[in-house]
């Protein structure tokens, strides 16, 4: 079952970059609609769990979802600067990298050798496929997008610090993750208002329709978040957050399918060998427990 629960996620985000994408916006846009779109899940999640908030609840859903604004904010200008099909599978395997890390070495998740070796070797595995999934042909590049690699590259290190803290700080305080879900939400959106604050040419342009499409991507991520919180209790952080990141295989091929990002056939090779890598790696991961 904890399987079935952390493959949700694995649904819901792999789907996000194609949402967003589809809909249209900045990434102020994009990232204030879905924050809005998550207050409206975590309003939802209060009133169907009946959930009695602490100071405590509050500060570490709170601090937890300025993290993942950041992570998101971030990620969403990679998109912008390299491409979907390019950001998300780098931006995968550094999380997982990440969080197995804090849970082998904060948590003590995996316990025995045994357990260490293998899944050590399948977050390997992971980490190869999403390199693979983002590797270029250099000699017949076909794609009509200018690619800003610095730019993209620094995006993608600051959007995997807040990612990673946003999973950390919720399994770090020990809280049950339906006291999260609703202070979480106000810390994404406040986090998106002071991206906007924090950049006045763009807030005048924040208040579009595209903004209040992106609540539906926004939606999907919260069915997603709250699928990903219940399965750590069964599953673990290390193993949880590494199947939730096999959307990783959604948001590649749909944003070549659907959004027309532009691959040659080698790419193309290289991505659906590095797809089945970060399938096989996320198996071995679901298998473990």
């Amino acid at each position: 079952m904890g399987i079935l629960l952390a493959l949700i996620p694995a649904i819901c985000w792999g789907s996000i970059g194609l949402i967003s994408g589809k809909l249209g916006g900045s990434s102020y846009q994009q990232t204030l609609g879905m924050t809005a779109g998550a207050v409206l899940f975590g309003l939802f999640s209060l009133v169907y769990f009946h959930v009695q908030l602490s100071g405590l609840a509050m500060g570490v859903g709170v601090a937890s979802g300025l993290c993942w604004a950041v992570g998101q904010f971030e990620q969403f200008q990679s998109m912008k600067f390299i491409g979907i099909s390019r950001t998300v599978p780098i931006s995968t395997g550094m999380q997982l990298a990440g969080t197995a890390l804090a849970g082998v070495v904060l948590f003590h998740e995996w316990k025995t050798t045994g357990t260490v070796l293998l899944g050590t070797l399948a977050v390997i595995i992971l980490i190869i496929g999403a390199a693979m999934t983002s590797l270029r042909d250099k000699r017949h590049s076909i794609s009509s997008k200018p690619l800003a690699a610095g730019r993209g590259a620094t995006a993608l290190v600051i959007s995997t610090i807040g990612y990673v803290l946003y999973t950390v700080i919720v399994k770090f305080s020990g809280l049950d993750s339906k006291l999260i879900l609703f202070p979480q939400s106000l810390g994404m959106i406040l986090g998106a208002c002071l991206f906007i604050i924090m950049s006045p040419q763009n807030r005048h342009k924040v208040w579009h329709v595209a903004t209040a499409k992106n609540v539906l991507t926004g939606l999907v991520w919260g069915i997603g978040n709250f699928f990903m919180f219940m399965a750590i209790p069964a599953l673990g952080l290390a193993i949880s957050y590494s199947l939730a990141q096999c959307g990783i295989v959604i948001s590649t091929f749909g944003s070549i399918w659907f959004l027309g990002e532009q691959k040659t056939n080698r790419e193309m090779v290289y991505t659906v060998i590095g797809s089945l890598l970060v399938i096989a790696g996320g198996v071995t991961l679901g298998l473990m427990k």
